[in-house]
């Protein structure tokens, strides 16, 4: 074998998959500083834990098949090949990656202050743009609908109430209607 096994895309998986259990174990922590609801069967960390053991059992699996696979690899085996580089500086593609957790990371930051319409906005307009999407007037428009719209549906028919931040007056308009 031409490629050394600690190179290979197998080898990426096996440390891949300690990685995400690691993650795995700090969100289920996190889970259980969620507070809890008097008188509720079903409570607030019940879905991020369906979550969380749904992508550990995946995990385990990709655990096992990487360690399982390390030890019997053969030179004529895909996962033989030599894993590809995360380098943003060399991959465009994994920059945009970055740029879109980046992005993420900020809508949860912004989502309180300046409210989940505008934090979608700006998100999806960015992330269009970014794939490609370069006529200004469908990117605004399905930037600035589709959040308004999930919004609508979520505040009038799911009765949630999600922040708004500076367009407050939006919920006091909806519900004078």
């Amino acid at each position: 074998m031409d490629v050394k096994k600690t190179q290979t895309k197998v080898f990426s998986n096996l440390i891949l998959s300690i990685a995400l259990l690691a993650f795995e174990a700090w969100a289920w922590y996190q889970s259980t500083l969620i507070k809890t609801a008097k008188n509720a069967a079903v409570q607030p960390s019940t879905f991020p834990r369906i979550m969380i053991i749904g992508m550990a059992v995946f995990t385990v699996v990709l655990l096992i098949q990487s360690i399982l696979k390390l030890s019997t690899l053969k030179a004529d085996d895909p996962l033989a090949a030599k894993a590809e580089s995360l380098n943003p500086v060399k991959d465009k593609g994994v920059l945009a990656a970055f740029v879109v957790i980046l992005l993420c990371c900020a809508y949860v930051y912004f989502f309180k202050s300046l409210g989940y319409v505008i934090v979608s906005f700006l998100l999806s307009a960015i992330i269009m743009w970014m794939i490609g999407m370069r006529k200004p007037v469908p990117l605004l428009l399905l930037s600035a609908l589709v959040p308004l719209g999930m919004w609508l549906i979520f505040y009038k028919f799911l009765t949630v109430n999600i922040p708004m931040g500076p367009l407050q007056f939006l919920r006091d308009l909806v519900d004078k209607i």
